[in-house]
């Protein structure tokens, strides 16, 4: 079995980082691998929304260091290390970025340094109970190297997220959710299901207007109020001109399910 798999069904892409014996710890072949999915998912009309989980009982426990070791210098310069974040490490983030389509993570167990970036970089995150997440760099002496500095602040603000980032202390799926990190936290076995039940639901959506809310929202939170407006005043009207808009607006008004193409 590969270490990273792919699968889509039913309009549902899902990525399942698949090395439960390391706590789904990722090499660098299995990020490599990671970005061409997302890339590819990006113009795949058969993929509308992601999910984003772990093998067995991890989301994912960060970077293998075993593996990083065997790819690099045993003394990597500063310019190595810089490149090999930007070669392989942030292809994720600048992939999810440039992707217009919901992705979910859920969160089935650790999710420590790397592995709590990466759900941080997804749109939403549903914990398991169970589940536990630290940022962890600081106790091995390093920063974050894949975007937590960036996304962590914009969920729960500087102050707490300085105090999560400096002293790597575990938060259980409740202060998750209490913080905003997770839209939902749900017993273990509910896991499964309750992220099936939101992706059903992002999928069977107008995928023309669910791309372009998802777009507004992040163009919106780095533009002014007047910036703002005027795109979305341009997103509603090539959204109402599509196709998929009249279906939605008959299938609303028949009471029925609308049945969407995507145009």
């Amino acid at each position: 079995m590969a270490d990273l798999e792919y699968t889509v069904a039913d309009g549902i892409g899902t990525i399942l980082l698949n090395r439960p014996h390391r706590k789904n710890a990722f090499t660098l072949e299995m990020i490599d691998e990671w970005a061409r999915i997302l890339t590819g998912a990006r113009s795949d009309p058969d993929v509308r929304v992601i999910v984003l989980t772990g093998a067995g009982d991890a989301f994912c426990s960060g970077v293998d260091l075993s593996s990083q070791s065997s790819h690099r210098s045993e003394r990597p310069s500063p310019l190595e290390r810089k490149e090999h974040l930007n070669s392989h490490i942030h292809r994720i983030p600048y992939a999810l970025e440039d992707l217009d389509k919901p992705v979910i993570a859920a969160i089935n167990g650790v999710a420590v340094g790397a592995g709590m970036g990466m759900a941080l970089m997804c749109d939403m995150r549903i914990i398991a109970r169970s589940a536990r997440l630290s940022e962890g760099y600081i106790r091995v002496g390093l920063v974050p190297g894949d975007g937590d500095c960036y996304y962590l602040p914009r969920l729960v603000g500087p102050a707490k997220a300085l105090e999560l980032l400096l002293t790597g202390d575990f938060i259980d799926a409740e202060e998750a959710a209490r913080l905003g990190i997770a839209n939902h936290v749900v017993d273990d076995d509910d896991l499964p299901a309750a992220v099936n039940a939101l992706a059903r639901k992002l999928a069977d959506a107008p995928p023309v207007a669910v791309r372009t809310i998802k777009r507004a929202v992040y163009q919106s939170a780095r533009a002014d109020l007047r910036t703002a407006l005027d795109l979305i005043s341009s997103h509603m009207a090539v959204v109402a001109s599509t196709q998929d808009s009249a279906e939605a607006l008959a299938a609303f008004r028949e009471k029925r399910p609308g049945h969407y193409v995507g145009h």
